[in-house]
C-alpha cells in the first residue's frame, strides 16, 4: 500500500500534536493489507523490535511473533480486526536481536481503498511500560474522580488535556470545553497571564510553583470574584524531558476574605493609633486640621480637605446656625503638591460659602457622614447646580467620595472631605466608620485648641493688666523692661516685675515668677504684685516683706510656689541690698565693661515655709547696670543652665546703645522664636541724681 491510510494519518497527527502522555510514549505503528501483509512500519516500530522497514514490509504479520509462543492469539487478534472490530491484547514478538518481547497491541480495521477490503492498523508498545502507564492512569483516575481539589493536566503548550469534576465545578465548564484550550482562551476574566507565566516557570525549571493566586470570575459564579490557590508541577518522561503540567487548585475565597478583613482591621487600628500620636499635640487649630489631612492620605483617601466654620477660625463663638448657608475656611489640605485633584480645590486659608440648599450645607446640618460610593454624572447633579468642582473632580478620576462632619461636645466645627481615585476600591461602611473615628479625634483636638486659645488670650490679657502700666523710677535710676508671653498656652504663667519708690530717694526693683500656668498663675501673680506694692509703702525690710508674701500664699485654697527677687537701691551712693527667694541671681554690668552675676544666698521659693531669708549687700559704681530676669530667659530644653548664664554675661559685655536696645538684644539672642516659658526682664541703670539719665 503506497499511501498512508486516512485513519492512520489522523491518529498519528493527533499523537504527535498532543504534547502530553500520548505524544511522549514510543508507540509502534504498523499497517497491514487485508491478507496480513505488512505495508507500513514506522520508526518507533523499528526502535521497538529492531527491524528496519525493508526487512519487514511485504512479510506476513504473523512472522514477527515468537516462534515458540502460541501464535493463535496473535492470529485471532488480527483476524478480529480485519473482520471489522477493534481489539486489544498481549502477544509475544521476536526481537531482531533474538530475544522475546512482550507487546501490548491495539488493532483496528481501516478501509483498504485499493482492494475493497479491511486493512488493519496496529499500535504496539512494550507491555511493561504500558502496564506501568496503565497503573499510573488508574491512580490518576481515582484521584480525579474523588479529590475535592481541582486538578488539571496541560500539555507543553499549556492546553488542557484533562480536568477532574472538582475543576469543572470551579470553572463552571465541562471537561470537553477545557480540552485543547488554554486558560486565557477559556477564562478571560481571571488573571490568566500571571497564571500561565507560573506554568511556564514550572515547565522551564522543573521546580514546583506553589500557592500562586488565581483571581477573578468564572461561569460558575459570574457575579462575584473568587480567589484560588494554585500549584503547578512539571510532568516528565523517563528521560526527564517535560511533557506537561499538573495543576491543582483550591478555592480560598473565604480564607482570603477573612485575611483581607483582618489586615484591614489591623491597618485601621494602626491608623487610629497613629492619629492619637500625631493629631492635636500642638493645640493649634490650623496645625491640627492639616495633621488630619496629612494622616488620611494615602491610607484612607487620595485627596482630603478639612474646612472649619469661619466664625471658629476667626476665634469667635459659633454663629447662629446653618439655616441661611455656611461659611467655612479651608485649614487642611493634602496632598499639598503634585496632585491634579487638589489643584482643583481651594487653597489653604480660603473662605468658602455655600447656600442653604447645597449638599455641603445639608451634610453639616444633618450632623452625620455623607457618602457617595460611586461618583457619576447622576450622583453629582445636586452639587453641580452650586459648583463646577464636582464635575471637575469626576473628570480627574474621583470615583468615590465622603464628607464627615467635625463634631465635638455636640458642636459642629466643620467638615472633612475624602476623595478616592484608586480603581475598583469604592468607599464602604467600614471606611465611613474609620473616617468618623479620625474626625472625632481631630474635632476634639480642634475644640481643645480653640478653648485653650481663648484661655491663653485671657491669661495674657489678665497678666498684662496686672503688670505695672507706668513705671516711674526715682531720680538717679533709668529703667527699661519687657514682658514676653510664652508661645504655648500651657506656659502662660505668673511672671511680673515692678519698680517701687521708697523713702529717702531709694527704690525697690522687684521681679517674681509664680510656679504655675494659665489664668490661675496670672491671678496669683496679681495678688502678690498688689501685696508687694502695699507693703512697700510701709518701708518694710525686704526679709519681712518676703515673710508677708509667703503668708499671702498660705492663704490660698490651693498650694502655690513662687520665686522672688528684691533689690533695694540707693542711687545716691550706689548701695544695694539683695534678697532672693529661689530666684535667679541678678546680673551686673559695671562701667568698665565687666559683667558678672551678683553673689547672694539663693534662698527657698515662697510657699515652701519654715525657711529664713537672708540678704546680701554691695556698692556699685555709678552708671552700673542691674539686670533682673525670670528663668524663661536662661532656661532651654537642650541647654545647660551655667552655659546660658555665661552667655548672658557675655552679651552684657558687648557695647550697647541704650537700655531698650539691651532688652531687645537679650531677648533676640537668648530666646528662640517660640518661647517655652513666659519672660519678664527689668534693666536699671544706677547713677547719682545729678548724673546722666539717658
Amino acid at each position: 500500500m503506497s499511501e498512508r491510510l486516512p485513519i492512520e494519518e489522523l491518529i498519528i497527527g493527533a499523537a504527535q500534536d498532543a504534547g502530553g502522555w500520548l505524544g511522549s510514549l514510543a508507540v509502534a505503528q504498523v499497517a497491514t493489507a487485508a491478507d496480513g501483509t505488512v505495508v507500513r512500519w514506522n520508526h518507533a516500530a523499528q526502535e521497538l523490535l529492531g527491524y528496519a522497514p525493508p526487512h519487514v514490509v511485504g512479510r506476513h504479520i504473523a512472522d514477527l511473533l515468537h516462534p515458540g509462543a502460541d501464535r493463535s492469539l496473535g492470529r485471532s487478534l488480527w483476524e478480529a480486526a480485519s473482520s471489522g472490530r477493534g481489539v486489544m491484547g498481549t502477544v509475544t514478538a521476536w526481537h531482531h536481536d533474538d530475544y522475546p518481547l512482550e507487546l501490548e497491541i491495539w488493532a483496528c480495521p481501516v478501509p483498504d481503498r485499493h482492494r475493497g477490503a479491511s486493512a488493519v492498523l496496529i499500535f504496539a508498545a512494550d507491555a511493561h511500560t504500558t502496564r506501568r502507564i496503565r497503573g499510573t492512569s488508574a491512580v490518576w483516575d481515582g484521584l480525579f474522580a474523588r479529590s475535592p481539589v481541582g486538578i488539571g493536566l496541560l500539555d507543553t503548550k499549556l492546553r488542557f488535556l484533562r480536568v477532574n469534576a472538582a475543576l469543572e465545578k470551579m470553572n463552571g465548564l465541562a471537561e470537553s470545553a477545557h480540552v485543547g484550550r488554554r486558560l486565557a482562551e477559556l477564562l478571560p476574566e481571571v488573571n490568566a497571564g500571571e497564571i500561565e507565566d507560573a506554568m511556564r516557570q514550572a515547565l522551564a525549571f522543573g521546580e514546583p510553583v506553589l500557592d500562586r493566586h488565581r483571581t477573578g470570575r468564572t461561569p460558575a459564579d459570574p457575579e462575584h470574584d473568587h480567589v484560588w490557590s494554585c500549584s503547578y508541577v512539571r510532568m516528565e518522561d523517563p528521560t526527564g524531558q517535560p511533557i506537561g503540567v499538573v495543576a491543582t487548585l483550591v478555592d480560598i475565597t473565604a480564607q482570603h476574605r477573612d485575611h483581607v478583613d483582618a489586615e484591614a482591621g489591623r491597618r485601621r487600628l494602626a491608623l487610629l493609633s497613629e492619629a492619637s500620636a500625631r493629631i492635636g499635640g500642638s493645640l493649634d487649630v490650623e496645625r491640627t486640621a492639616q495633621e488630619l489631612a496629612d494622616l488620611a492620605v494615602p491610607q484612607l483617601a487620595d485627596a482630603v480637605t478639612v474646612d472649619i466654620l469661619d466664625t471658629l477660625a476667626r476665634g469667635d463663638e459659633p454663629g447662629p446656625g446653618l439655616a441661611r448657608g455656611v461659611a467655612v475656611r479651608r485649614l487642611g489640605k493634602a496632598p499639598l503638591t503634585g496632585s491634579a485633584i487638589t489643584r482643583l480645590l481651594a487653597p489653604l486659608g480660603r473662605t468658602l460659602t455655600f447656600p442653604a440648599g447645597a449638599p455641603y450645607t445639608q451634610a453639616l446640618r444633618a450632623r452625620r457622614p455623607f457618602l457617595i460610593a460611586h461618583l457619576d454624572e447622576q450622583t453629582i447633579a445636586p452639587a453641580a447646580r452650586h459648583s463646577a468642582v464636582p464635575g471637575q473632580l469626576l473628570s480627574k478620576g474621583v470615583h468615590s467620595f465622603m464628607m464627615v462632619p467635625l463634631i465635638a461636645r455636640d458642636l459642629v466645627l466643620g467638615v472633612a472631605t475624602f476623595c478616592r481615585t484608586r480603581p475598583g476600591d469604592p468607599y464602604g461602611s467600614e471606611d465611613v466608620t474609620l473616617a468618623g473615628e479620625l474626625t472625632t479625634r481631630a474635632a476634639v483636638s480642634i475644640d481643645n485648641a480653640r478653648l485653650y486659645q481663648h484661655e491663653h488670650e485671657t491669661a495674657v490679657v489678665l497678666q498684662r493688666s496686672m503688670l505695672p502700666q507706668h513705671v516711674t523710677p526715682p531720680p538717679g535710676i533709668e529703667i527699661a523692661h519687657r514682658y514676653l508671653p510664652a508661645s504655648d498656652i500651657n506656659e502662660v504663667g505668673g511672671d511680673w516685675y515692678d519698680v517701687l519708690p521708697l523713702p529717702g530717694g531709694k527704690a525697690a526693683l522687684v521681679i517674681g515668677d509664680v510656679m504655675g500656668h494659665g489664668i490661675a498663675a496670672a491671678a496669683v501673680m496679681g495678688r502678690l504684685s498688689a501685696t508687694v506694692r502695699a507693703l512697700a509703702r510701709l518701708d518694710m525690710a525686704p526679709v519681712d516683706l518676703l515673710h508677708q508674701l509667703e503668708a499671702a500664699l498660705a492663704d490660698l485654697a490651693e498650694p502655690m510656689l513662687a520665686t522672688f527677687l528684691c533689690v533695694v537701691c540707693d542711687p545716691a551712693t550706689g548701695h544695694c541690698t539683695i534678697t532672693r527667694a529661689g530666684h535667679p541671681p541678678p546680673a551686673v554690668l559695671e562701667p568698665d565693661g565687666s559683667a558678672y552675676l551678683f553673689t547672694a544666698p539663693a534662698g527657698a521659693p515662697l510657699g515652701v515655709g519654715g525657711v529664713d531669708f537672708t540678704t546680701a549687700e554691695a556698692t556699685l559704681p555709678a552708671d552700673s547696670l542691674l539686670v533682673l530676669y525670670t528663668d524663661g530667659l536662661i532656661e532651654g530644653r537642650d541647654s545647660d543652665l551655667d552655659d546660658r548664664l555665661t552667655e548672658l554675661t557675655g552679651l552684657l559685655s558687648e557695647p550697647q546703645r541704650s537700655l531698650d536696645h539691651l532688652c531687645d538684644s537679650l531677648l533676640a539672642r537668648l530666646v528662640p522664636s517660640s518661647a517655652d516659658d513666659d519672660i519678664a526682664l527689668l534693666v536699671a541703670r544706677i547713677a547719682p541724681p545729678a548724673g546722666r539719665t539717658g
